[in-house]
């Protein structure tokens, strides 16, 4: 695949997708679904997940989040999702994205990697979107340690690399 590797690509997202679920998972709930921050800590995370499991589809065609997701996060009028999730259901859902992920990555090849994913908003080469993806998922993850941070003083370390191996034996 190039000059990266595909256990290089797993190791990385891999670690974003595990800074994010502990943050999840940390989350007191009065700070989960406190209503006076905007947006709500449920929801930051919840808008990352979506993002990166519609990034490693590679296009709006066939996909569709797991239930209880919708598409509502297409919405351009930005409607926000009828119910707060829990912390159960986003957990579930960066588990989902966790399998996605090694799935994507395991059968990557030089042509899927190098083939344009098209969303509205922007066009990459397959591969890039991969690194684009991993860049959002750390945006909204610094987000909600530093929410955790203010409001309780603590927040999950930082994870060097995923310790899952990409190819499950």
């Amino acid at each position: 695949m190039g000059m990266f590797s595909k256990e290089i690509l797993w190791k990385q997202l891999g670690a974003a997708i595990e800074m994010l679920d502990n943050a999840i998972r940390s989350c007191p709930e009065e700070v989960w679904s406190d209503r006076e921050r905007q947006p709500e800590f449920w929801y930051t995370a919840y808008h990352a997940l979506f993002f990166l499991d519609l990034d490693l589809s590679g296009s709006l065609e066939g996909f569709a989040p797991p239930a209880p997701f919708t598409l509502s996060e297409l919405d351009p009028a930005g409607v926000l999702p009828e119910r707060t999730y829990t912390q159960a259901e986003l957990g579930a859902y960066a588990e989902h994205c966790r399998q996605k992920c090694r799935e994507v990555l395991a059968n990557l090849t030089e042509e899927t990697a190098d083939r344009l994913s098209k969303f509205d908003w922007v066009t990459l080469p397959f591969a890039e979107r991969l690194l684009y993806t991993l860049r959002h998922v750390q945006h909204h993850t610094g987000q909600l340690h530093l929410i955790l941070r203010q409001t309780t003083n603590s927040a999950p370390g930082w994870v060097k690399q995923t310790k899952g191996e990409l190819f499950v034996r």
